[in-house]
């Protein structure tokens, strides 16, 4: 889990209708350098402030698109928003407001395990003649393990391009 520093106590206690009024004004004070991408699975009190509600993968390519934007608030989980911050410009700033919401899923598999496995498993196979191993990894990993998977010669893929990332792949191999 990742630290960061507590919001004063003073925002914490503010009442509902107060907190709603400074986001509010926050939000048209920034006008469109500002957009908040609400996941799906938000609770309604932070959806309400959302300019785009979806899925993971569509949240950041959107983002992507908003070039005024400077500031992306990503209510969501740390891999959704590292997506974000890897398809939007570099003067575009992902901000993950929690920095300790983690995706179980997410958290599987870490690089160095990872990297452990790839070289077992092509030490294993090296005599193979013309084996081709290509990773590949779902949407919801790690930068570092999608990074990983593009420098092997692989792919990410979501549950829609699944069924064409794994024939790509098997058409490789």
């Amino acid at each position: 889990m990742n630290w960061q520093v507590p919001l004063p106590k003073s925002y914490v206690q503010l009442p509902t209708d107060q907190l709603v009024q400074r986001i509010a004004q926050r939000k048209a004070q920034l006008g469109e350098r500002l957009v908040i991408l609400g996941h799906h699975y938000q609770q309604d009190d932070v959806i309400r402030f959302a300019d785009i509600v979806g899925d993971s993968f569509q949240l950041s390519r959107e983002a992507a698109k908003l070039h005024n934007a400077e500031y992306i608030v990503f209510c969501g989980v740390h891999f959704m928003a590292e997506s974000a911050d890897i398809l939007t410009a570099d003067h575009q700033q992902v901000i993950l407001p929690d920095l300790g919401a983690g995706c179980s899923m997410a958290d599987m598999a870490n690089l160095d395990d990872v990297e452990d496995a790839w070289d077992a498993i092509a030490a294993a196979c090296a005599a193979i003649p013309d084996f081709t191993l290509i990773p590949i990894t779902y949407i919801n990993s790690s930068a570092a393990l999608k990074s990983f998977v593009g420098q092997h010669g692989g792919a990410v893929c979501t549950s829609s391009n699944c069924d064409k990332v794994i024939q790509w792949a098997l058409n490789i191999a």
